[in-house]
């Protein structure tokens, strides 16, 4: 056993930090800022991803960061190569990474540890192979940052560092994006589809999106411009998230895995993984909500046949100590994840819960764990009711065949969840039919832009959501659609989708104290919506621009307001209105929107006004 002082630790060559500086001072100690990423090299043993005695499971590395008033942070490593294995592809190395993210300022001290033994990664025990110590000075966070997504309210993630609630608006397609060709031995393992799968040759390339890279985390001379390009496009039109499987082998695009093949699952692909965390850096930099989605329907059973035994735990705490330190980030149980009626091959409720509960008590940042399942009421209450009650789930992740149950879909799981003591967060996470999706600005395009959908799911799936106290949506592109959910290599199709739904979250965000308020629709008329704060603040949405009447308390003075959102912008002040004398308990106000808003959705704000002011 062999005792690394910090500063040895401290200086090597290969010490990684992004986000923000870090520095060493002549006592070799950090110094960075709250929230940055600092990733810490401990030197080990040499040895190579295909070593006989195998890294990924025989080799555990764990520290412990305690902060000056006592506080505590437990965080796993990662077996990293040569520590740089995203610039030269290595496989061999003596170096292990942890990411670690001061969520407070002072004087972290830390102690780190790296066991050897027969399947010590998982089960843990072992011989202690090094101890390494040292410590971080961390200064105030950077200006602007906001620190991390939190859970400190039933219904909203919120910004730890600001305090601003997170409202999703955000992409689900293509499911495959990191089967990009510019990342290390990606490929896809079968070339051929079933039937009603969108056929699709080779891997992504985003050639559109080179035009959109102003900066980023690339490696080996520029590679990875495209695929950060993707993303500041759609952060630049609005969007604050995007979704991406980890793993499909068998599934849908057969092209996306952490392992050194699609056959070989205890062992990790150390520069494809680091290439990986190149890309969702980019992703946590533009401040964008990272939705991993652990896996498909197709292998849910690939790894200990459902269990969660030691290839899924191997993989669970691999995809933890490498990519859980962001700051944005949701854990998905898995696309599709449960019983269906083509496939005897599923997970169980049991199945399901032991996954959630590794994740709960395995993930040092206590990320956002969803469930995703597939669309329709019987699917939902053979799935998702079992499930009612469990506090370490912290969301649904819904899929709607019918994009017009948004609403109602939304509201009912808030109830359900809420009345089991276990309340979730409630997003729409894919919207059918399954092989349209979200149409292209011009239509849907196998049906010669006959049709387009977009005012309608503008209406009835994101404002549906929204105004049941939902936390928002991601735009599934559908099978047939051109620029599909496997084979889109451009966002361009669909920027109005952008736009207005970058629209819609900053009208909740800009306006309204929405976490202080909950669905009312008894209050409107027809098929008006209706989210309030009762007696002080009401949103109104009219999802085709219909009359509707708002009955709220009986004040004298009210302001009403109106907003637009196709264009946005800012709210259409009316002025303040009075009513006369009013004899009854409530008043009933007449909502029209504005006159060029005729047969068009839009929404308005109505505020109580103190007669003292």
């Amino acid at each position: 056993m062999q005792k690394f002082t910090a500063l040895l630790t401290l200086l090597l060559p290969l010490f990684l930090c992004t986000c923000g500086p870090a520095q060493n001072d002549a006592d070799g100690n950090y110094e960075t800022t709250k929230w940055a990423l600092v990733t810490l090299p401990f030197p080990g043993p040499q040895t190579s991803e295909e070593a006989t005695d195998n890294p990924f499971t025989n080799y555990r590395l764990t520290a412990t960061l305690t902060h000056e008033n006592g506080t505590t942070l437990t965080l796993p490593g990662y077996y990293a190569a040569d520590g740089d294995a995203a610039e030269t592809s290595a496989d061999a190395g003596n170096l292990w990474h942890v990411n670690v993210r001061a969520p407070e300022e002072g004087t972290w001290t830390y102690t780190a540890e790296l066991r050897h033994g027969d399947g010590v990664a998982i089960n843990g025990g072992g011989e202690v192979a090094e101890t390494y110590t040292g410590s971080l000075e961390v200064g105030p966070a950077a200006a602007g940052e906001k620190g991390r997504l939190v859970r400190n309210h039933p219904r909203y993630l919120q910004w730890v560092e600001t305090g601003e609630y997170f409202l999703k608006g955000a992409t689900n397609s293509p499911e495959n994006f990191l089967g990009y060709f510019e990342i290390d031995s990606t490929y896809r393992h079968v070339d051929t589809f079933r039937q009603g799968e969108n056929f699709t040759v080779g891997l992504h390339q985003f050639a559109d999106h080179a035009q959109d890279f102003t900066g980023g985390p690339t490696w080996q001379g520029g590679k990875g411009k495209a695929a950060m390009g993707a993303l500041q496009y759609l952060h630049d039109q609005g969007a604050n998230g995007f979704y991406t499987l980890t793993m499909n082998i068998n599934g849908d695009g057969k092209d996306v895995w952490p392992f050194l093949s699609h056959t070989t699952l205890d062992r990790f692909d150390v520069s494809k993984l680091a290439q990986w965390e190149r890309i969702l850096q980019h992703a946590d930099d533009l401040g964008m909500m990272i939705h991993l989605v652990l896996q498909e329907t197709e292998n849910e059973n690939l790894l200990d046949g459902g269990d969660t035994g030691p290839q899924r735990k191997l993989y669970f705490r691999e995809m933890i100590a490498r990519f859980g330190h962001h700051r944005a980030l949701t854990w998905n149980l898995g696309e599709e994840n449960g019983p269906n009626s083509w496939s005897d091959t599923h997970q169980t409720t049991a199945q399901q819960e032991a996954m959630i509960a590794y994740l709960a008590e395995n993930d040092p940042w206590k990320n956002y764990v969803v469930l995703h399942t597939h669309p329709g009421e019987e699917a939902f209450a053979e799935i998702y009711r079992p499930l009612l009650g469990n506090k370490q789930l912290s969301g649904l992740s819904l899929q709607l065949g019918n994009p017009f149950e948004s609403h109602e879909v939304t509201k009912k799981w808030l109830a359900l969840s809420q009345e089991a003591g276990a309340p979730w967060i409630m997003t729409v996470d894919e919207t059918g039919p399954w092989y349209q999706g979200l149409d292209h600005d011009t239509g849907y395009t196998l049906n010669n832009g006959a049709s387009n959908n977009q005012d309608s799911l503008r209406a009835y799936t994101l404002w549906g959501n929204l105004m049941a106290g939902g936390a928002g949506v991601e735009w599934y592109f559908g099978a047939k659609n051109a620029q599909n959910d496997l084979n889109a290599e451009t966002y361009r199709t669909r920027q109005r989708a952008w736009n207005w739904t970058g629209h819609g979250i900053a009208f909740f965000q800009d306006n309204l104290p929405f976490w202080e308020m909950a669905s009312h629709d008894e209050l409107v008329t027809g098929e008006a919506m209706c989210l309030a704060k009762p007696g002080e603040v009401y949103a109104v949405y009219s999802p085709k621009g219909a009359t509707t009447s708002l009955s709220f308390p009986g004040e004298n003075r009210y302001s009403i307001e109106y907003y637009d959102p196709t264009t946005g912008g800012d709210l259409f002040k009316s002025g303040i209105s009075k009513f006369g004398p009013v004899e009854q308990e409530k008043a009933t106000l007449r909502l029209e929107g504005p006159g060029e808003y005729e047969g068009r959705d839009w929404a308005a704000v109505v505020r109580r006004v103190d007669d003292n002011k």
